[in-house]
């Protein structure tokens, strides 16, 4: 399941893609991303397929299906719609009891902004972006409610 993530984060970079979501189950993996800056989606995705199965297979014949199924999303509500589905498959496949207990996919950036192996489009990773352009205030520490009191 690593290799994949490495995979897809290589290809991430490469081809100009935007992650916003990526699960990876025993028997296939969904992703939820844009269209390349460069070159075409058929081209990233067939990139991607080749480094992971050159990585685990070697010299065996076939280890992805052929075709890969798309959806166009069309609006914020069903972009919620996809997010929530594919971190919600390890739950419904039985694998885990909460999205946070299943390691490779991008939750746990979601719901700590914690940083991982794939870059995750993100509100978490736009605040990294404008804090580091200097557009945007420096992340500040509270300070604890126990250090107000007199």
């Amino acid at each position: 399941m690593r290799v994949f993530e490495l995979a897809l984060e290589r290809v991430r970079r490469t081809f100009g893609l935007r992650i916003y979501a990526y699960v990876v189950m025993p028997e296939h993996v969904h992703v939820l991303l844009s269209e390349p800056d460069r070159q075409t989606l058929a081209d990233a995705l067939k990139s991607l397929k080749q480094g992971v199965s050159r990585r685990l297979i070697e010299n065996a014949e076939h280890f992805w299906q052929k075709r890969y199924y798309d959806f166009n999303i069309r609006d914020y509500p069903q972009f919620m719609e996809k997010l929530r589905y594919i971190h919600r498959n390890p739950v419904r496949a039985g694998l885990c009891e909460r999205p946070e207990d299943w390691a490779w996919s991008s939750f746990r950036h979601y719901a700590t902004g914690c940083e991982g192996t794939v870059e995750i489009e993100s509100e978490w990773t736009a605040r990294k972006r404008e804090r580091a352009a200097g557009r945007l205030c420096p992340a500040i520490e509270l300070p604890h409610s126990t250090q107000n009191r007199a």
